[in-house]
C-alpha cells in the first residue's frame, strides 16, 4: 500500500530532521517507477501531522525544469525529451541548494503533462516550511551537476521496479496519451527505457531503496 510506503519514508525523514536548516528529501528513480505518487503521498502525510496554516512540507518536482519544446527542437533533442540533457540541470541544482535557506519565499516551475510544458512560478515554498521533498529521475546521479546535491539531501530514497515492469508501465503511459500500442511501445523502448537504464546504472546508493517489482504485491524494501 502506498500509505505504508509513505510512512516508511516519513519515519526516516523524522529521524533525519535538520536543526537550523531545511530538511531536503530526495525521492529519485527511473521514469514510471512510482516516485511521483510516493512523493505526493509523503508530502500529504507530513502535512496531515500538523495544524498550522504553513505547510510542514512542500513538493518541488524536477520535471518543472524541462527545457521548452521549441528549444529542444532547435537542438534536435525533442525526441529525447526526458534525457538528462533536456533539463536545465544547473538551474535546478542551484534552486535546490538555495532551498536550504529559509530566509524568504521562493517560487519554482511545475510541469503540466497534458500541456507538455513547464509553468513558471507555479510552486511556492513558504519561508517557514521546514521540509522540502524534491522528486525526479536524476537526483542521485553520480555525475555533474547532480553530484553537487549530495551534501544537500538529508534523506535519499530510490524507487526502482524491474525493467520489465517499467516497460509495461511506460507503454501504458503513452497509450493514455493517445498512441496505439505499437507506437507507445516504440516511444518507451527508444527513449524512456534508455533513460531508465541510465538512472539505475549511474545513481548512487540511497538511504532507502524501494524495489517495486510488482504493483499487485506492493513494494519490497532494501536498506
Amino acid at each position: 500500500m502506498i500509505e505504508q510506503d509513505a510512512k516508511r519514508v516519513c519515519d526516516l525523514v523524522s529521524s533525519r530532521r535538520q536543526v537550523g536548516a531545511r530538511t531536503i528529501v530526495a525521492i529519485a528513480g527511473p521514469p514510471a517507477s512510482g516516485k511521483s505518487t510516493l512523493a505526493e503521498t509523503v508530502v500529504q502525510s507530513l502535512n496531515a501531522q500538523q495544524s498550522s496554516a504553513v505547510p510542514q512540507a512542500t513538493l518541488v518536482p524536477m520535471d518543472g525544469y524541462h527545457l521548452d519544446n521549441r528549444l529542444l527542437e532547435t537542438r534536435g533533442l525533442l525526441t529525447r525529451k526526458g534525457a538528462p540533457e533536456t533539463f536545465d540541470a544547473v538551474g535546478f541544482c542551484t534552486a535546490v541548494k538555495a532551498l536550504q535557506s529559509a530566509r524568504h519565499e521562493s517560487f519554482h516551475p511545475k510541469f503540466d503533462r497534458q500541456m507538455d510544458l513547464a509553468i513558471a512560478n507555479a510552486i511556492a515554498v513558504h519561508p517557514n516550511t521546514p521540509i522540502v521533498v524534491v522528486e525526479g529521475n536524476y537526483l542521485l546521479m553520480d555525475s555533474e551537476p547532480w553530484r553537487t546535491l549530495r551534501s544537500v539531501f538529508a534523506v535519499t530514497v530510490f524507487v526502482s521496479p524491474t525493467l520489465e515492469e517499467l516497460e509495461s508501465r511506460l507503454q501504458q503511459r503513452w497509450i493514455k496519451h493517445g498512441f496505439d500500442p505499437s507506437s507507445a511501445l516504440q516511444r518507451a523502448t527508444t527513449n524512456d527505457l534508455p533513460n531508465a537504464e541510465l538512472v539505475i546504472r549511474e545513481s548512487r546508493k540511497a538511504d532507502l531503496t524501494l524495489n517495486q517489482n510488482c504493483t499487485e504485491f506492493g513494494m519490497r524494501y532494501a536498506f
